[in-house]
């Protein structure tokens, strides 16, 4: 797919298709979680929600089911749903893994 750039106030930008903006920015994506009046948010809940919006990004950009990253990553499939869900904590140790396999794959 060849993408058209422009330029605004020195910076360069892409163009993309929008079905290509909405599939890919916050599609199946959990959401982060609601901000208070004072500005904070549950650090916990936006901990999670920030590490499975990456991980989710990272695993498609590497063209990757969750069950293709399970079989590299030596994890169930199911950890990464829960992870990706954002609902769940993951372990440093199962992080390492699919960081290292989402690498291994071309992420």
């Amino acid at each position: 797919m060849t993408l058209d750039t422009i330029t605004r106030k020195g910076r360069k930008f892409v163009l993309v298709p929008i079905e290509e903006y909405e599939r890919t920015n916050g599609e199946g994506l959990p959401p982060f979680p609601p901000v208070a009046a004072d500005g904070t948010s549950n650090a916990i809940d936006f901990a999670r929600a920030s590490i499975a919006r990456r991980l989710i990004a990272d695993r498609r950009a590497a063209g990757l089911s969750q069950q293709r990253l399970a079989k590299l990553a030596h994890v169930r499939q199911e950890t990464i749903s829960r992870i990706e869900s954002g609902k769940h904590t993951a372990t440093v140790r199962v992080i390492d893994k699919l960081d290292k396999a989402i690498r291994r794959a071309g992420g």
